[in-house]
């Protein structure tokens, strides 16, 4: 009986490796991405306002074009203005947070909250000039681009 158990399992192995691995070449096998596989970067100046550092980033592979990373804020960092081709979601995991399209009021965000941006929109985002605050940034590319990033947001723009 083990005999005959063995012969279909052997042909089921023989059909299924050529199978995992063309699944494995044509990128349709699940990747988990460690975290501590990627060291943090620290924000660009060019780009933020006080510290910020930047852990986990992540990329899909094509035809995807979603990227993102988990982005931590010291009290009172903020990004400069910038905008998203095709939009950018944030999902706010701890601290206080800020948030403005331009032209409209600062909002604050906590813990649990989702924000979405819409695409072309202008805006910034970042800590309360008290507490810090963390949150996963996720954004789709056109074109081979996520961001456009612009001039950094003056403080009296920050204070209101």
């Amino acid at each position: 009986m083990m005999a005959r158990m063995f012969v279909p399992a052997l042909a089921l192995i023989a059909v299924l490796t050529p199978v995992a691995s063309a699944l494995a070449q044509t990128g349709q096998e699940v990747v988990v991405q460690r975290a501590d596989s990627q060291k943090p970067s620290v924000g660009a100046a060019q780009n933020f306002t006080g510290a910020v550092r930047v852990d986990g980033r992540f990329q899909g592979s094509a035809p995807a074009r979603v990227s993102g990373g988990t982005v931590t804020f010291e009290p009172g960092a903020h990004t400069a203005w910038h905008t998203h081709p095709l939009g950018q979601t944030l999902i706010v995991t701890a601290g206080t947070g800020l948030v403005q399209r331009w032209g409209g009021a600062v909002q604050e965000i906590r813990p649990g909250d989702t924000v979405w941006i819409p695409p072309g929109v202008k805006h910034w985002h970042g800590a309360a000039p008290a507490t810090g605050m963390t949150h996963v940034a996720i954004s789709e590319a056109q074109d081979g681009k996520t961001v456009d990033w612009l001039e950094h947001v003056s403080d009296e723009q920050y204070r209101r």
